[in-house]
């Protein structure tokens, strides 16, 4: 069903290549990588709607505005962050409201520029506040606990998505993710970024506390310098180039992280204080980029801007959609990366979201992984969306939005049969 390598300080010559990956200033350290299959395994989804929530005709608790994150507790409690209402709504495990939490200003548990979100398992929850420099903890019964300050950093101040760890007050992060928001900082950063690294935060002081659970790969992008701070040049992590390798990562039960950095299919697990011990590889290779896929990108881009669709800009009160300028200025990646998506779900699950038919299509297979390297199967393209939210007994959420843009939120739970035979071991 797979191949198991085991890497260690005492290798074959044939190996020593991929050892060298793993020498590090602490040493040479044991990394299993594990050979997946090849072949699609399929597996059929089936979904039986538990509620949903979300209506401009509904109660004033359920008419959101911008459904930023969504996540579940232990209870089967669904949490939803509306960043444009600048609160949390708690929805009970039948569907009916549960209590409101937060709101704008600038006291105790009020919000200025929340961002990055994170529910614990045992329902307390926290919260970046880009407004306050800190971040807000709130109890499993909704009452604002205290506040964290962030640590004090060269550059700007950048939220990516807040990641839950599996015990105490520590959550991850991963740089180089997706940005939620940017603030501006207090001294620059005076040396490049050399990687992206996945962060852990220990929230249980005054001040929050960063180490680094291992070190993501940094591409080549666009311009690494970005708007002084305190009138002097100032760096950023590059921005990513068309095509280029996402940073996408998720904390699994044991505390460990499922990571890619890459444009191969490599999915990096690693653990505070050992860094990355397994990589899960599936032997897909990433199309290269020619320049017909560049003039065809270009084509797409241009035919998004005319209907006024995709990422937008205001300049001077003059609203425009700069995708072309976009892929000029950070410019195109060699090869089309494999990996679009990755969460990880309540019992250890590793869903891994891979391209389309086409090389902007983000909406592809999804393949079912464990940590310690099975390969559980696939769901064809168009099975199943990648849920933005997975919760006990099979619960995961979706956010759909409407024709009108209106956001509704679908609870679900998830059952699945595999439909063909398992390969045979390689």
């Amino acid at each position: 069903m797979h191949r198991r390598l085991r890497l260690s300080a005492i290798g074959e010559v044939a190996a020593a290549g991929v050892l060298l990956a793993v020498v590090g200033a602490t040493g040479i350290r044991a990394q299993e990588v594990v050979q997946l299959p090849g072949e699609d395994r399929r597996l059929d989804p089936a979904l039986d709607e538990v509620y949903r929530v979300g209506s401009v005709l509904g109660e004033d608790w359920e008419q959101f505005g911008n459904v930023r994150r969504v996540a579940f507790d232990a209870a089967g409690q669904l949490y939803v962050f509306d960043n444009q209402a600048g609160r949390v709504i708690v929805v009970g495990a039948d569907g009916g409201f549960r209590r409101a939490v937060g709101r704008t200003g600038n006291g105790p548990g009020e919000f200025r520029s929340p961002d990055g979100f994170a529910v614990m398992r045992n329902g307390r929850f926290v919260m970046g506040d880009l407004g306050h420099r800190g971040y807000h903890i709130f109890g499993a019964d909704g009452e604002f606990e205290r506040m964290v300050r962030m640590a004090s950093e060269p550059g700007n101040v950048r939220i990516t998505d807040l990641l839950p760890g599996p015990r105490g007050e520590t959550v991850y992060s991963a740089v180089g993710a997706q940005l939620l928001r940017m603030g501006s900082g207090t001294t620059p950063r005076t040396t490049p970024h050399t990687s992206r690294p996945v962060e852990r935060l220990i929230l249980s002081g005054d001040v929050a506390v960063k180490d680094t659970v291992a070190e993501g790969w940094l591409p080549p992008g666009g311009d690494p310098t970005e708007l002084p701070v305190g009138g002097r040049p100032s760096f950023r992590p590059p921005p990513r180039q068309v095509f280029g390798p996402m940073m996408l990562a998720g904390v699994l039960a044991d505390g460990s992280v499922a990571f890619s950095d890459s444009s191969a299919y490599a999915i990096k697990i690693a653990r505070p204080g050992a860094g990355v011990f397994r990589i899960l590889r599936r032997p897909l290779q990433p199309t290269r980029v020619t320049d017909r896929v560049i003039e065809n990108e270009r084509e797409r881009r241009a035919a998004l801007a005319a209907a006024g669709r995709g990422p937008r800009m205001v300049v001077n009160g003059v609203e425009y959609f700069p995708q072309v300028e976009l892929l000029d200025r950070v410019g195109v990646f060699t090869e089309v990366s494999i990996v679009r998506g990755l969460r990880t779900s309540w019992n250890g699950e590793i869903w891994v979201q891979r391209h389309g038919e086409e090389p902007d299509d983000d909406d592809g297979p999804i393949d079912i992984l464990t940590t310690d390297g099975r390969y559980v199967g696939t769901y064809p393209a168009g099975a199943i969306a990648l849920p933005d939210a997975f919760g006990p007994d099979g619960l995961v959420a979706f956010v759909e939005q409407d024709e009108m843009d209106v956001e509704t939120v679908v609870v679900k739970r998830l059952r699945r049969a595999l439909r063909s035979p398992e390969p045979p071991e390689d």
